[in-house]
C-alpha cells in the first residue's frame, strides 16, 4: 500500500468515528438543554447559588444550607427500610419478640421465653436489667434497653450503621439481610412508621413521598399455588380472577387506607396543632416481590394492578423489588417484563415504576448487564429506579436518548448505589443521564437502613458532581413533574420549568393568591397543585435568604 492510499484510509477511518461519535452523543438541543439550568434568572436564585458557593467550604454548613432547599418528592422509597433501627428496637419489645443474641436478629420466642419478653420497653428496668442478656443465645427483644451491647449490636445489625465488610460478607450482603433480620413486628405499626418517615421529611422540605409496601398477599399466593403456571397470561389471570383474588384487592386497599388513616390520625391533621408532617403529601406503590416462584408472582402483579385501579387516589403505582442480581430475579426478568407489559396493556391507567439497572460490573456475569433497563422501558416503566448499568446496555446512547425523548425519568440513589454496588463518583451515570437530557431526581431508596435522608443525597450530589442550585431545583421541579399525581402538569413543556400552561401563563407560579382562571385549573389537578405549592417554597426560601 502505497502512502497515498495509506492517506486516504487514515482519512476515511476519521470521518467513520467522527460520525459515530457525533451519532453516540447527545442532541445539541439536549446539551443547551442541560446547560441552561445550571444559569440562575433572578435575583433570588442568584442570591441562592452564592449562599451555596459560600457553604461548600464547610460540609456541616453545606447541609444546614441544603436542609431548607425545597426538595419536591420522594419518589424512591422503601418504607420497611425507611425506618430507623431504633423504631424498630422499640416495636419488637413492645409485640413482645425475642432476639437471637449470636444473629442479631428478631425472632419468636421460644416456649420458655415468651413470658419474659412480655412488657413495655420501659419496664425492662430494676432486676431485669441485673443480668447480663448478652451473654444468652436468645433473650426479649425489650433487653436492648438494658444492656448496650444488645442494642448496639442490633442497630448495626439492622442497618449499615459501622459496618466493615469481611470475608464472605460483602456490604450488598450485610444490606439486603437487614430486612430479614428486622421483620416480624406486627402490621399494626404501619401507621407510625408512614408517620416516621413523613415527619423526617417535613423537617427537610419535601412535601410528597411515594412509598413502596407490599401488603399482605397470602390470598393471592394461595391462588397461584392452587393455579399453577400457564404460559397463556389471559387464561391464568381469567383463572385467578374466577377464584375470587377481589377477596385480597378489598383487604389490600383496607390495609393501606387504615395505615394512612391512622397516620393523619396520629398526627393530629384538620385540627388545631397539627404535625408539620401533615403537609406532606404520602401515596403508596404497590412492591411486587420478585424472587418468588413465577406464578407467585404473576399472582402479585395482577393484585398490584387490580388494588392500584380500585384506589388510585391512595395506590399510585406498581414496582418490582429484591436483589435484581439474585438468582430468579435474573433468571425470570425478561419473562417479568412480559408480564408488566401484559398487565400494562389491561390496565392503562395504572403508573409503572421499576427497579431496572440496580447492577455493576462483577456481580454479574458481563452479558448479563445489557437488557434490563431497555426491557423495563419496553414494558411500560414511566420511571426507572437506579439505573446505575446503563452503560452496560445494548446501545447506551440510543436509550438514553428514547428515555429522554419519552421522558422516562431516573429515581437517582447515590448512596445506595455507592453502599450496596461500590459505584459513586465518575463511575455513577448521573451526569451521562443529564448530559443526554433523561429526567433525573434524587432520592433515598432506605435511608433507614443506609442511616441517611434526602438532604444528605442533595450534599453528596454538591460535592461529588459540583451541581448548582440551579441544578438542584431543577431535580426537585422534577420529582413531581414525574410523580404519580392525577392531573395535568403546571408546565407547558414536558420536563422544561420556564412556561406555565396557558390557564397560568399570566401568573407568578408559587404566587401566594393565583388568578382565578389559574386557581380554577389548580383545583383540578392535584399534581399542578402540588407544583405550584413547590413554586411557592422556593419563593419562599429565596426571599429569605
Amino acid at each position: 500500500m502505497d502512502i497515498k492510499e495509506m492517506k486516504r484510509l487514515t482519512g476515511v477511518m476519521a470521518l467513520v468515528f467522527l460520525l459515530g461519535v457525533a451519532f453516540a452523543l447527545p442532541s445539541a438541543a439536549q446539551t443547551a438543554a442541560t446547560k441552561k439550568t445550571a444559569t440562575p434568572t433572578n435575583l433570588g436564585e442568584r442570591k441562592a447559588e452564592l449562599n451555596l458557593k459560600a457553604a461548600r467550604e464547610s460540609p456541616s454548613q453545606l447541609r444546614h444550607f441544603l436542609l431548607g432547599i425545597p426538595k419536591g418528592a420522594d419518589l424512591h422509597y422503601h418504607l420497611g427500610g425507611g425506618v430507623y433501627a431504633e423504631s424498630f428496637l422499640r416495636a419488637g419489645a413492645e409485640d413482645g419478640l425475642c432476639v437471637n443474641v449470636k444473629e442479631a436478629a428478631f425472632v419468636i420466642c421460644p416456649a420458655g421465653k415468651a413470658e419474659d419478653a412480655k412488657g413495655e420497653k420501659d419496664k425492662a428496668d430494676g432486676a431485669a436489667c441485673e443480668e447480663r442478656w448478652y451473654t444468652h443465645e436468645i433473650v426479649p427483644a425489650r433487653a436492648a434497653f438494658c444492656d448496650q451491647r444488645v442494642y448496639d449490636a442490633l442497630v448495626d445489625s439492622f442497618s449499615m450503621r459501622g459496618f466493615v465488610p469481611y470475608a464472605g460478607v460483602t456490604a450488598h450482603d450485610h444490606f439486603f439481610d437487614t430486612f430479614a433480620k428486622f421483620s416480624g413486628t406486627k402490621m399494626s405499626h404501619e401507621a407510625e412508621w408512614v408517620d416516621e418517615v413523613a415527619t423526617r421529611a417535613a423537617g427537610q422540605n419535601e412535601q410528597y413521598m411515594e412509598l413502596m409496601e407490599t401488603p399482605d398477599f397470602v390470598v393471592a399466593e394461595g391462588i397461584a399455588k392452587g393455579v399453577g403456571w400457564k404460559d397463556d397470561f389471559a387464561e391464568m389471570r381469567k383463572e385467578f380472577l374466577e377464584h375470587d383474588l377481589a377477596q385480597n384487592v378489598k383487604s389490600a386497599v383496607e390495609e393501606y387506607r387504615k395505615a394512612e388513616q391512622k397516620r393523619r390520625e396520629m398526627e393530629h391533621c384538620g385540627q388545631a396543632g397539627a404535625a408539620p408532617a401533615c403537609n406532606v403529601d404520602t401515596r403508596f406503590i404497590f412492591q411486587v416481590l420478585r424472587g418468588y416462584p413465577k406464578e407467585v408472582v404473576f399472582a402479585e402483579t395482577l393484585l398490584g394492578f387490580e388494588t392500584a385501579k380500585a384506589a388510585p387516589e391512595q395506590i399510585v403505582g406498581i414496582n418490582f423489588v429484591m436483589p435484581e442480581d439474585g438468582y430468579v430475579s435474573m433468571r425470570d426478568y425478561e419473562l417479568h417484563m412480559k408480564i408488566v407489559k401484559f398487565m400494562h396493556e389491561l390496565y392503562p391507567t395504572v403508573h409503572i415504576t421499576l427497579h431496572a439497572g440496580e447492577l455493576a460490573y462483577g456481580l454479574v456475569p458481563p452479558e448479563r448487564l445489557c437488557c434490563h433497563v431497555r426491557q423495563a422501558v419496553e414494558a411500560g416503566a414511566e420511571r426507572i429506579g437506579h439505573g446505575v448499568d446503563v452503560m452496560y446496555e445494548d446501545h447506551p446512547h440510543q436509550l438514553m436518548k428514547e428515555m429522554a425523548a419519552k421522558h422516562v425519568m431516573v429515581e437517582i440513589n447515590l448512596t445506595s448505589n455507592d453502599v450496596i454496588l461500590g459505584v459513586r463518583g465518575k463511575e455513577h451515570p448521573l451526569p451521562l443521564y443529564r448530559q443526554f437530557g433523561v429526567p433525573v431526581a434524587l432520592s433515598t431508596d432506605d435511608e433507614g437502613v443506609s442511616r441517611i435522608d434526602l438532604t444528605n443525597e442533595y450534599v453528596r450530589a454538591v460535592q461529588t458532581y459540583g451541581f448548582t442550585y440551579a441544578d438542584l431545583k431543577k431535580m426537585a421541579r422534577t420529582s413531581l413533574e414525574h410523580a404519580f399525581l392525577p392531573g395535568k402538569s403546571l408546565w407547558a413543556g414536558g420536563d422544561v420549568f420556564t412556561r406555565a400552561v396557558s390557564e397560568c401563563r399570566t401568573d407568578t407560579v408559587g404566587n401566594e393568591k393565583p388568578s382565578k382562571g389559574c386557581a380554577a385549573f389548580l383545583k383540578t389537578s392535584e399534581k399542578a397543585l402540588q407544583q405550584w405549592e413547590l413554586e411557592r417554597r422556593f419563593r419562599k426560601f429565596e426571599a429569605d435568604l
